[in-house]
């Protein structure tokens, strides 16, 4: 069986090997089955690379089951790594019936559509998703006998918060309009969670809970969040225009990050709570993400305009009307985890992994 290094691009490789060098108990999916959802997506990309490179490293015997719903986009993306034998693609929806899926031991539910495209074009698709899957992956994972089940929320479910404070604390829930569509995600995560707690409660499944915050790495040039905007403003040697003042004050998390927290959660959190997951060294306004991302590479003399000369100034952040989109990682940092990539590295990172792919 080739190794992982050998399917991957350098940038690509560098990072799933940081996702596995997390400092967690890896002997626990010894000779386990873990069965990823949504494996064709960003975060599940990088979760199911890090479980292969440890059969690579410490021969350990792990089996990875992919769910998608697109298998000729999912064979595409992981090309000829499906050819080893710790891999399997299984094409089916999550809301669809499960009864027919082979056993897993553990199981991370990474299905959902996350892009304001989908809220607007699939809101059904968007919050069935989070709902009736969430309930089939919890039924399949009562019958199985799951070791562990780890359920990515987000840091949408706080919706509106007013607390007065610059950051948000896992019991700091605020306004969501329940009767806007928009808000197929947000309110899909909550119920969700509140779902989850519903078979910890009753069947003592040990589901784990994590809410990361804007999660960010090497996307495509057809992205359309803001921050992979960027990313294709950089790969592309364009200027980047702002149409505001990017003065919203957000958590970004690499997805290195992001994926060793998701790990972590998994095997060391407390069943039924939920885990923010933050970085403090990637806490900034649109503005400054863009800003860092033209002086990543000096050597593009890429610049950062505004389309309105009144939106050159530096914003003044007031908490006092509503607490920006900052998230407390204390809980999940007492469970040993450490954020470690900033900013720009984050950005020069996606940058040459996204450029290198495209080579």
């Amino acid at each position: 069986m080739s190794l992982i290094k050998e399917y991957v691009g350098k940038n690509l490789y560098k990072d799933v090997t940081e996702i596995a060098d997390t400092p967690i108990d890896w002997k626990k999916f010894e000779n386990k089955t873990v069965l990823i959802t949504g494996a064709n997506g960003f975060i599940a990309y990088y979760l199911t690379l890090a479980l292969l490179l440890q059969n690579d490293r410490k021969s350990l015997g792990i089996t990875v089951i992919g769910l998608v719903r697109n298998q000729k986009k999912a064979e595409a993306k992981y090309g000829k790594i499906l050819e080893r034998s710790d891999l399997r693609l299984v094409s089916k929806n999550v809301c669809e019936d499960l009864s027919d899926l082979e056993h897993a031991d553990y199981i991370i539910h990474a299905a959902s559509q996350a892009t304001p495209y989908y809220f607007e074009n699939d809101p059904v698709g968007t919050i069935e998703a989070n709902t009736l899957g969430t309930s089939n992956i919890l039924q399949y994972a009562c019958r199985e006998k799951a070791l562990g089940v780890l359920m990515i929320s987000s840091l949408k479910v706080y919706g509106e918060v007013k607390n007065g404070k610059p950051e948000i604390e896992e019991a700091d829930l605020g306004y969501i309009n329940i009767d806007d569509y928009h808000n197929c995600y947000a309110t899909g995560k909550r119920t969700m969670e509140t779902v989850c707690n519903c078979y910890v409660k009753q069947h003592g499944l040990p589901v784990k809970l994590a809410r990361p915050s804007y999660i960010y790495g090497a996307s495509t040039l057809q992205d359309d969040r803001v921050w992979a905007q960027f990313l294709a403003n950089v790969i592309r040697k364009e200027d980047i225009l702002l149409k505001s003042n990017g003065g919203a004050y957000r958590s970004f998390c690499y997805v290195t990050d992001t994926a060793s927290a998701l790990l972590t959660i998994l095997l060391n959190g407390e069943s039924g709570v939920p885990y923010n997951i933050s970085s403090k060294n990637s806490d900034v306004t649109i503005r400054n993400f863009a800003k860092a991302a033209t002086e990543v590479f000096p050597e593009r003399k890429l610049k950062l305009s505004f389309a309105n000369k009144e939106d050159e100034a530096e914003p003044v952040l007031d908490y006092s009307e509503k607490t920006p989109e900052i998230l407390s990682s204390k809980r999940l940092q007492s469970l040993g985890w450490i954020g470690r990539i900033d900013i720009k590295e984050g950005i020069r990172r996606a940058v040459l992994t996204m450029e290198e792919r495209e080579s």
